[in-house]
């Protein structure tokens, strides 16, 4: 599963990041890196670009890039 993949309210752990790709790096600057939870807030009419908090910011991704970041979901709390 990647980022690109997340629905709006659904929390994840970034677990793995094609770093070959261009336009990566520096989403990794703004804290997309191996480790992070992030969560999909909202996503643009049509679903592209998709916005995502992470270390209390949010920050919009399209979805192309979204898809270098492979993720697994966090558990539900209560």
């Amino acid at each position: 599963m990647t980022l690109a993949d997340l629905k709006p309210g659904q929390s994840a752990h970034i677990k793995h990041i094609d770093t070959s790709k261009p336009g990566v790096i520096r989403l990794m600057v703004l804290g997309l890196i191996e480790g992070a939870v992030v969560r999909s807030e909202h996503a643009a009419i049509g679903g592209d670009p998709l916005e995502i908090s992470l270390f209390g910011a949010s920050i919009s991704v399209r979805k192309q890039q979204a898809a270098f970041f492979e993720i697994v979901l966090e558990p539900l709390c209560d």
